[in-house]
């Protein structure tokens, strides 16, 4: 499985930038993104930026990223409050609304 990493522009440099990500600093390719501005947000597989990405579209993939974390670990855990934007009161998994 490849999981792309979000994470967010700290300095642009001519073809890479330097990012914070959950695993701290790190010095990514951004010729597939082009350059990006500082505080930009992009994802990340194998040290390069693949595609530019939303302060909220970050959020929720490291969300779910914790969530498998968790999981790994062992933890007894409400995976709902990992998933809020796919919660839904009262529906069973595997469901559609009408």
């Amino acid at each position: 499985m490849c999981i792309g990493i979000p994470m967010q522009i700290i300095e642009q440099r001519e073809y890479t930038a330097l990012c914070r990500g959950r695993s701290g600093e790190q010095e990514i390719n951004t010729i597939i993104t082009g350059p990006q501005p500082e505080g930009a947000w992009v994802l990340s597989f194998l040290g390069s930026a693949r595609e530019v990405i939303t302060a909220e579209d970050a959020r929720r993939i490291q969300d779910a990223m914790d969530a498998v974390d968790a999981v790994m670990r062992g933890e007894d855990i409400d995976i709902d409050d990992y998933f809020p934007d796919l919660a839904r009161p009262g529906r069973k998994p595997g469901t559609v609304d009408g």
